[in-house]
């Protein structure tokens, strides 16, 4: 290819670009234009729109205000016709409060008036008064202090003998209710209980095969009694009771373990020193378990938790121990029962006075190594095992050795009289028993005024005959609470005593 050539190929080329360029840029210029033209008119179209809107808008603005604005103008209408009855009805008020101030004031001055009349009248009284008491004393001789005196006196004589008669009616209707009432829950308490007492004494007999058996309890030279009786601490009486032998003792326990191991010895038939000392000792372990089992019953039984071991202990040697032929663990778990049911009708502790009750004669226990009362024992034995205090104080005041500081120790004081005295319960030997009641007369006829007296019922009631001319009803009524409070300061008895106080009053005439 020649220079021009190549010259002429690069202005074609050049001149191509050109025009290539130049209609390009045309066709944009034209397209650029047509979309100008379209957002103008879009604009332009928008632009009314907002402008018609805009309009509309500030319609609704000034339709709002002015319908506000009448709103407002209701509201401030009614609110000024509310304000205009409130004022109304207070001008109204107003006008009856000035009424009725005017009328009290007219009332305050014939008020004043009726006051200044009736102190007129009173000064004119006390003028009367004053001249009748004049002609008064004129008439009766008497001076005004002196009438006041005998006046007195009558009103006191008059008011003595009201006394007596209203103490009498109140204490005879408390008695009646009290009576009632305790009867009820005793009765109720006796009949849910309904407990057996088993009869011992201090002495037990042991049934021989045969008379033969006697020598071999005695043995060579007295050697096999002597044994029994050394381990045992218990007496054998060997009389002409045909295959019989008793032991007696003082200590349940002892006899109990003598019983047992002498018993062994006959069905064994071997005894001699060794086999006694062997069998006694067996025994003594059996009746000690005996005790632990009886002291965990009775406490089960009754649903008492938690007592030291020594006390289920103690207990278990009341199986052993009676009290006029009364069983005295039988008799703790009466007792126990009668207090808790009494405690529960009278909105005591149940369980307090179910553990006093059950505790309560503890001391009778080891009343035989101690010294002193019973309860005061039983109660130090509690309080050294760790007994709460009113559970002590219960133990220690059923007998009145210690003051009563719960309603559940005055309960189970009742409950252990109830169990003791009720039929049945223990015997009492005829010397003692003539020896109480005559001790019961002997008290009724140590006061004035007391002609005779008869002590009935067993015991249980004493009724005193007084004269009429030295005793009247009221003197009656204090001559019965005397004699009752020295009966209790005096004698010992089961349950309670009634004093009946009988004044007669007798006239005789004869027609001739």
């Amino acid at each position: 290819m020649g220079f021009w050539q190549l010259i002429i190929a690069f202005v074609t080329l050049v001149v191509g670009m050109a025009v290539g360029f130049a209609i390009g840029y045309l066709l944009r210029t034209r397209t650029i234009g047509r979309n100008i033209a379209r957002l103008e008119e879009e604009a332009n179209r928008t632009l009314a729109e907002a402008r018609t809107r805009a309009m509309e808008i500030e319609i609704e603005a000034r339709d709002k205000a002015l319908a506000i604005l009448q709103e407002a103008e209701a509201e401030e209408k009614q609110r000024l016709r509310e304000i205009s009855r409130q004022e109304s009805r207070l001008q109204s008020r107003r006008d009856a409060l000035d009424q009725r101030m005017d009328a009290l004031e007219a009332r305050e001055k014939k008020l004043k008036m009726q006051e200044k009349a009736l102190e007129e009248k009173q000064a004119e009284l006390d003028r009367a008064w004053e001249q009748h008491l004049a002609e008064l004393e004129r008439i009766s001789g008497l001076s005004r202090e002196e009438a006041k005196e005998l006046l007195l006196k009558e009103i006191e004589a008059t008011a003595e003998m009201d006394a007596a008669r209203i103490i009498r009616e109140s204490e005879a209707r408390a008695l009646e209710e009290a009576e009632r009432r305790a009867r009820e829950i005793i009765t109720t308490s006796i009949q849910r209980v309904a407990a057996d007492q088993v009869a011992d004494t201090t002495v037990s007999a042991v049934e021989l095969p045969s008379d033969e058996m006697k020598g071999r309890i005695i043995g060579r030279g007295g050697r096999n009694i002597r044994t029994i009786e050394a381990m045992t601490g218990v007496d054998l009486v060997i009389d002409d009771t045909p295959d019989t032998v008793i032991l007696s003792s003082f200590d349940p326990v002892r006899r109990e373990v003598a019983r047992l191991a002498l018993e062994r010895l006959v069905l064994d038939g071997r005894i001699h020193p060794g086999r006694i000392e062997k069998m006694v000792e067996k025994a003594r372990e059996e009746v000690e378990e005996t005790i632990r089992e009886e002291g965990e019953r009775a406490a089960l039984d009754l649903g008492i938790h938690g007592l030291h071991p020594e006390i289920i202990k103690l207990l278990g040697r009341l199986h052993y121990r009676t009290s006029y032929g009364q069983n005295v663990l039988q008799h703790s778990k009466e007792t126990a029962r009668l207090a808790a049911m009494m405690a529960a009708e009278l909105g005591g502790n149940v369980e307090l006075a179910k553990r006093a009750g059950l505790l309560h004669d503890l001391g009778k226990a080891v009343d035989y190594e101690v010294d002193g009362p019973h309860a005061l024992i039983g109660a130090e034995i509690a309080s050294r095992y760790g007994v709460p205090d009113d559970v002590v104080n219960a133990i220690g005041a059923h007998h009145c050795e210690m003051e009563q500081c719960t309603l559940e120790a005055i309960l189970v004081q009742a409950a252990d009289a109830i169990s003791s005295a009720r039929p049945g319960a223990r015997r009492e030997s005829l010397e003692s028993y003539i020896k109480r009641i005559r001790a019961l007369e002997q008290v009724a006829n140590s006061f004035e005024g007391v002609e005779t007296s008869f002590a009935i019922q067993a015991g249980r009631e004493v009724r005193i005959i007084v004269k009429p001319d030295e005793v009247d009803d009221a003197g009656a009524v204090r001559l019965s609470r005397e004699i009752a409070r020295k009966v209790e300061e005096s004698l010992e008895f089961p349950g309670q005593i009634k004093v009946t106080v009988i004044r007669e009053t007798r006239a005789t005439e004869y027609a001739k």
